[in-house]
């Protein structure tokens, strides 16, 4: 049964509801403290516009409320917003829990995170929350290796997280799931623009909402690489090609899923799983004036 629901707010589960205590955060990062100052409305915060900031403020949220020590990416790689990834992994979990009945854990779960990137943020959230387990892909050897890094410095990842290099650039599913694999559900951060120039548009565009003046270089506050922001054809091309090269695992996989930035892509990604013969749910996130979406879509009853 294909279905749409939309969420205002945050997940119930999720731990970043609210402000941030950045007294907390200090505490548990005291490298955060010289980014934290108070702003014209008399609220601490801390400037999103600076990836260092955003980067010492993400270590400390790692720390106090998922445990994760060591976090580190390389220079200029993704430094994701945690709550959004967070409420990803809570919406996957409900999903679950309607096709099972139950919340599964204990390892009886198990995921693919399609592009784990340098930060290997699901699979923190996701072992920390509810003992899954995970497979990573990852296409850019570097992130590979940082993601492994990361990894090793913490004994229930290197438990629960292992990671598989996908050598092929047309491949997303093929050389990743191994015959004998099954899994719960994948996930999926696509790179969303088609090119370094319209990555750098929409960041113009991000600093001009944050109050910063327009720049000809301007800075990715999150960071990302090529692989992480841009692909040839985009967020749309990704999904869709996602989409086809699904059917050759259905067998293997309970549920699909991918973020979905853009609404208009929607119509398009609907059309090719209505081609496929898949079973879609669209989960409409909206905190604030930000409006996310996951599409998810399966091949089972």
């Amino acid at each position: 049964m294909n279905t749409t629901k939309t969420i205002t707010g945050f997940h119930p589960k999720n731990k970043h509801h609210g402000k941030y205590d950045f007294k907390t955060l200090i505490a548990a990062n005291p490298d955060v403290a010289p980014f934290v100052a108070v702003n014209e409305f008399g609220t601490e915060t801390i400037d999103f516009a600076n990836p260092d900031a955003v980067k010492m403020l993400n270590k400390a949220l790692l720390l106090h409320f998922y445990g994760f020590k060591n976090w580190d990416i390389p220079k200029g790689f993704l430094c994701p917003p945690i709550p959004g990834r967070a409420e990803y992994i809570h919406q996957v979990a409900d999903v679950l829990a309607d096709t099972y009945g139950t919340i599964q854990t204990k390892h009886k779960i198990r995921i693919l995170d399609v592009g784990i990137g340098a930060n290997c943020i699901y699979p923190i959230i996701g072992v920390s929350e509810y003992d899954w387990r995970f497979v990573g892909s990852e296409v850019d050897k570097q992130a590979f290796e940082a993601a492994q890094e990361n990894i090793n410095s913490n004994q229930k990842l290197k438990e629960n997280v292992t990671l598989r290099l996908q050598t092929s650039k047309r491949n997303i599913f093929k050389n990743i799931i191994l015959p004998e694999d099954q899994f719960d559900m994948t996930i999926c951060n696509p790179p969303f623009h088609s090119s370094k120039e319209e990555a750098s548009k929409g960041t113009i565009r991000k600093n001009k909402n944050l109050g910063i003046e327009d720049s000809k270089k301007p800075t990715l506050n999150f960071g990302g690489v090529n692989n992480e922001l841009w692909c040839e054809g985009g967020e749309l091309t990704f999904i869709s090609n996602m989409i086809y090269e699904s059917v050759h695992f259905k067998t293997q996989v309970k549920w699909f899923s991918s973020l979905v930035s853009k609404k208009d892509n929607l119509k398009t990604l609907l059309s090719h799983l209505k081609k496929v013969k898949a079973t879609y749910q669209i989960t409409e996130m909206k905190h604030g004036n930000k409006v996310s979406r996951i599409l998810f879509w399966t091949y089972k009853d």
